[in-house]
């Protein structure tokens, strides 16, 4: 079952790839950014899922719509169309953690953050299916990734890349307490040149009314980790926004385009500075 393509169109972003799986236009920029996580779909599976599971309360609410500036921005677009309940595009293929010894959900989440079940009793998948949907919705994801991101270094020498995300800004599952409004990650510094985590966050400043921090909670991603790679040419930042700052949290997940408008500022702000951002060859 396709989604209906609004979910994930961005506005005002030609179109250049579409499939059941993505959405992808081709920018003119060395820039990339990824949102692997705003797909609202259940396809085949909703059938076999929870009341809990079909509100899809994890998804990175609204992001296509509060990036709708890319199109100005000369910036190449890939979005997931399926729920991250169907496959975790950021998760490591294998299953391995990105986290060790912290709560995570899998690959193919079985639970939602809240700790809800996602299928119904006797319904999650089996391991034959999870490889299944790793070879339908994550390989081609990836694939798509990987050759933008080569064609960006080709024709510019670098590529930088955007991972898009946000969350509720309490999950006792995974964090205490209220998260900062934005949260870069840059693996530690890893998965781009040096100072450009730093000059990211430094932009947001005090006036902006917004908290930040670099590497804390969340330090990027198995994307980030993955493809961020200076010595490359691929330098990668994720940025997990707190959907307080744009959003209502709880169902229907309402979007606030005033706030919106408000946090769209200091996000286009970063990836302006990131676009100005000249790698040492």
């Amino acid at each position: 079952m396709l989604m209906p393509i609004a979910c994930c169109r961005l506005p005002r972003l030609k179109l250049v790839s579409l499939s059941d799986i993505f959405n992808f236009i081709k920018g003119d920029t060395p820039l990339l950014v990824s949102l692997p996580h705003s797909g609202e779909s259940l396809g085949p599976f909703a059938d076999t899922m929870t009341v809990a599971a079909k509100r899809i309360a994890d998804t990175d609410w609204h992001l296509p719509r509060l990036y709708g500036f890319l199109g100005e921005m000369g910036a190449s677009v890939l979005a997931a169309r399926h729920s991250r309940y169907v496959i975790d595009l950021n998760r490591d293929p294998t299953g391995k953690s990105l986290y060790p010894g912290q709560n995570v959900t899998e690959l193919c989440p079985t639970t939602t953050f809240a700790g809800d079940a996602i299928y119904r009793e006797g319904a999650g998948p089996s391991e034959e299916e999870v490889e299944a949907r790793v070879a339908k919705y994550w390989r081609p994801y990836h694939d798509a990734l990987k050759a933008e991101l080569a064609r960006l270094v080709a024709r510019h020498g670098y590529a930088l890349l955007w991972e898009t995300h946000s969350i509720a800004s309490r999950v006792p599952r995974f964090f205490e307490g209220r998260l900062p409004d934005f949260n870069l990650g840059t693996n530690g510094g890893k998965s781009c040149g040096a100072g450009l985590g730093e000059s990211l966050l430094a932009s947001l400043g005090p006036e902006s009314g917004y908290s930040g921090v670099l590497n804390g909670r969340f330090k990027g991603g198995y994307i980030t980790r993955h493809y961020g790679n200076p010595a490359g040419g691929v330098h990668a930042v994720q940025l997990e926004l707190s959907q307080i700052t744009y959003m209502d949290e709880s169902h229907p997940f309402s979007y606030h385009a005033e706030k919106a408008d408000q946090v769209a500022l200091p996000i286009r702000s970063m990836i302006e500075r990131m676009l100005d951002y000249k790698p040492v060859s």
